[in-house]
């Protein structure tokens, strides 16, 4: 089977929009999956819809990496974008036809095309995801670097040669899974400005011509196609072979902060993806709202799923117990007491379902829990705390669900090794819990208690959660109650007497 690329997509019959010339318009470092599935999808509808002609040229962010791939293929992928919309299947296809090259700075060519790219007049956007780990400040970066290890130090670098070439600020979109990704970039860059002495007009440049927006980005990305029998059938569909083939869920949510003005810049709203990209001032209320509803929705339900005997995401939402226990959670305890627009909360909420119930991601519950200690004190805390000041009780399912979270880290626990700790499910099976360190080692300490003094133990800890929990009026008894009723009844059990 041949390989995907412009003259073979023609030979293949394919009759969807494809931009074969544009120029390039965004420097976008980041090669992987999510970004070609999210940000490079939103600019490939922008084509389409907007006329925006334009280009993406992506950087290899490290050395091993896409580059040779993404250019064998001339830029083009095929992206599906899979899952339930309004409980109905969507199993869309598209060739992502917006990138045009892929570049490698590890490689002397590549560092000057992309220093080429860096200075021409075409450029307005550089948009970034180098990983939670990609916007740091590493001293041992030089300006003579080819390239800098860090991402900040090329940022710096390609800002620099664009300064000295005399043209105008750009964009940067940082899409970053951290807290004040924007800034925290431009902070870097003005780090690397003090450390190699560059002149004051550069720092100007950097923070005034230039607009360093941060953004919150939504999308569940799979990625590639594991199963060889689908692949198979598949490039034998399409009429072509496609290793860089991506998919991601239906569901997309790009809030970029900054001015609302950029709304007029950037082509989403000309392209009529107002609802799903867009700019606005604070982007904390569409944080909180994510965090809140859909994050909260996977470790407020998902470790008392996987003790009542699920695997996997999707499974949980055909029993009844499970997701009546989400959809109370959201409706009566989550959403009301948001300070946001409840109309646009409700319709987040309803679409969770959806998300969840995504027939084509196998997501585990055992991978959610991951660090479940942080997760709840970030994601759910917050909503049970706000619900207790404004009804001045406890809420039913969130303690619920904090019952839950005890219960997955205590039941028969076996052994706590390098990996974590081990504990064995009704199910029969062990399975390994995975947290900081310290929290592991507190919950093995303590497998020999009562579930009073267990409770207690794991309430009173200011580490864990930042305040003594005993001291909310009835949590204590309340959770004890809870963590009987999971190891007597079952946890499916336990959802449902929330209901």
């Amino acid at each position: 089977m041949e390989l995907l690329n412009y003259e073979i997509l023609k030979k293949s019959g394919y009759d969807g929009y494809i931009l074969e010339k544009a120029p390039e318009k965004v420097l976008q470092f980041g090669e992987g999956n999510f970004l070609r599935a999210f940000v490079d999808y939103w600019f490939d509808l922008a084509n389409e819809k907007a006329g925006w002609n334009g280009k993406c040229c992506l950087v290899q962010p490290i050395a091993p990496g896409l580059a040779n791939m993404i250019n064998e293929q001339e830029g083009l992928y095929t992206l599906y974008l899979r899952g339930s919309q309004n409980g109905q299947k969507v199993d869309d296809k598209r060739v992502i036809s917006c990138v045009s090259r892929c570049l490698n700075p590890y490689e002397a060519e590549g560092y000057r095309q992309m220093m080429e790219v860096a200075v021409s007049d075409d450029l307005e956007i550089i948009v970034s995801n180098t990983t939670e780990a990609g916007i740091v400040y590493d001293p041992a970066c030089q300006m003579s670097d080819i390239p800098c290890a860090s991402f900040p130090g090329k940022m710096t670098q390609v800002l620099y040669a664009r300064y000295k070439a005399g043209k105008s600020g750009l964009l940067i979109l940082a899409c970053e899974l951290i807290d004040n990704n924007g800034k925290e970039l431009q902070k870097c860059v003005n780090q690397y400005i003090d450390q190699w002495g560059l002149e004051e007009g550069f720092r100007t440049y950097v923070n005034d011509a230039c607009t360093f927006c941060g953004s919150l980005v939504d999308r569940i990305v799979p990625g590639r196609i594991r199963d060889a029998a689908e692949v198979a059938a598949l490039e034998e569909k399409h009429g072509y072979a496609d290793p860089l083939l991506d998919v991601g869920e239906v569901f997309g949510l790009w809030v970029i902060e900054g001015d609302p003005r950029l709304n007029d810049v950037l082509p989403f709203r000309k392209a009529g993806l107002e609802d799903r990209v867009f700019v606005a001032p604070d982007m904390t209320p569409y944080k909180k709202r994510k965090v809140r509803i859909l994050n909260g929705s996977h470790t407020g339900t998902v470790l008392g799923a996987y003790l009542g005997g699920y695997d996997i995401v999707r499974d949980c939402m055909g029993d009844e117990a499970v997701l009546g226990f989400m959809n109370k959670a959201l409706q009566d305890e989550i959403v009301p007491i948001l300070p946001l627009d409840q109309e646009d909360c409700k319709k987040f909420a309803a679409a969770v379902q959806d998300r969840f119930n995504n027939p084509f991601v196998n997501h585990e519950l055992m991978s959610i829990s991951l660090n479940s200690t942080s997760k709840w004190r970030a994601r759910n805390m917050p909503s049970f705390l706000e619900y207790i000041e404004k009804n001045g009780k406890l809420p039913v399912c969130l303690s619920m669900g904090y019952a839950a979270y005890i219960a997955f880290f205590s039941n028969d626990i076996q052994d706590l090794n390098a990996e974590g700790l081990v504990c064995r499910r009704a199910k029969g099976n062990t399975y390994t819990c995975i947290d900081d360190r310290w929290v592991l080692e507190h919950y093995y300490a303590h497998r020999n208690d009562s579930v009073e003094d267990l409770v207690h133990s794991v309430m009173a800890n200011t580490q864990m959660w930042g305040r003594d929990l005993t001291e909310i009026e009835g949590f204590e008894a309340l959770t004890v109650k809870n963590v009987k009723l999971i190891r007597e009844a079952g946890a499916l059990a336990a959802y449902a007497s929330c209901l």
